[in-house]
């Protein structure tokens, strides 16, 4: 019989390709707002100029940092509280996101959320800081943006492999939902038809980067799979991330693509109900075998060592990961299966069903 809690996050979400600036000149004028900050990274300053056409932000800030070091945080905690911001506006991928997630966490300032990746931080209350090459992640209603605007025109211009690793970061929220310590039917089902739409949509992208289409698929599994995982909670694969990218300033995305597999391959025996139905989104009748062949049609990033990750790094990085894994981790986790799965990551040995 089933039996489950299950909480649903209160969030607007206005979808529609080519309507970003409109929607968000809407939503600012339903907040009344009189003093946005607009956050925005230098490299995104031409997107968030467009989005932003018709407002007259108070502040315009591009001091944005992966994984949020505390001093970044600080500084821009600061800089709201001098421009007296009511309304806050981040234009951006994940870090853009988490930098605005910092200044509500404190603060309480609502956050207009203009995703330009796939990161999915825009549908979770997670945030996350890095201080002295630790990070620390916790989970605030204070954070969750108030209203996510998703416009695919926006991603057009992303390279593709910069699409390709951001969408397989998405399907990483998705997997690690199907197991993670609060997963529930809702979630796993969100999950499944969020593998489903991101599996199309990145097969779409690959051919033709500019196909809004896939944009528009890829968006809409990304929401899917960031609700299914905040709902679900952080597994082992998000643990594993959040020690790599903390510790040793890993890129995001790629390092969630070069894992995913390899987390996949580990858990997917012990929890043959959820793999099952992974590989049915994938259409194929091995969840792993599913996610590797899609990983080869999109030439996913398949090593760590390619990202800066040194091979003498594995066995700090294997002590820091132990006692972080869940509990309720589908399969048990040791010292020695990490260190295992983070070596073939680093080396880039292709998973198998069978990895420990």
């Amino acid at each position: 019989m089933l039996e489950f809690d299950h909480d649903t996050l209160g969030q607007r979400v206005r979808f529609a390709s080519g309507k970003a600036a409109e929607n968000l000149h809407s939503e600012v004028t339903r907040f009344g707002a009189s003093a946005v900050m607009v956050i925005a990274a230098e490299a995104e300053r031409d997107i968030a100029t467009k989005v932003c056409r018709g407002l007259d932000p108070a502040l315009v800030y591009t001091d944005v940092a992966p994984h949020v070091p505390v001093e970044k945080a600080e500084e821009a905690r600061a800089a709201a509280t001098e421009h007296r911001i009511d309304l806050l506006v981040c234009i951006g991928g994940g870090s853009t996101t988490g930098l605005a997630k910092a200044i509500a966490l404190t603060s309480g300032l609502p956050i207009i959320a203009v995703p330009t990746t796939y990161a999915g931080s825009e549908a979770t209350n997670v945030w996350g800081l890095t201080e002295a090459a630790r990070k620390t992640t916790g989970v605030d209603t204070r954070v969750l943006p108030t209203t996510v605007i998703y416009d695919a025109e926006l991603l057009v211009t992303l390279p593709a492999e910069l699409s390709v690793a951001s969408g397989l970061n998405a399907l990483a929220h998705s997997i690690d939902s199907m197991w993670a310590p609060r997963t529930d039917p809702i979630n796993q089902a969100f999950a499944v038809e969020a593998i489903r739409a991101l599996k199309g949509g990145l097969q779409v992208i690959k051919a033709d980067p500019r196909d809004s289409r896939g944009h528009e698929r890829c968006l809409y599994g990304a929401y899917l799979s960031a609700v299914a995982f905040t709902s679900a909670g952080s597994g082992l694969h998000h643990k594993i991330c959040h020690v790599l990218g903390g510790t040793y300033n890993l890129p995001h995305a790629q390092t969630h693509a070069v894992l995913l597999p390899h987390v996949l391959a580990y858990n997917a025996p012990a929890a043959p109900e959820a793999a099952e139905r992974i590989a049915s989104a994938f259409g194929t009748t091995s969840a792993v075998d599913g996610l590797t062949a899609l990983g080869r049609i999109l030439d996913a990033p398949t090593a760590l060592r390619n990202y800066g990750l040194r091979e003498s790094d594995l066995d700090e990085a294997a002590d820091l990961t132990t006692p972080v894994a869940p509990p309720s981790n589908p399969r048990p986790v040791t010292k020695e299966s990490l260190a295992n799965l983070l070596h073939n990551a680093w080396a880039g040995v292709p998973p198998t069903s069978k990895e420990n």
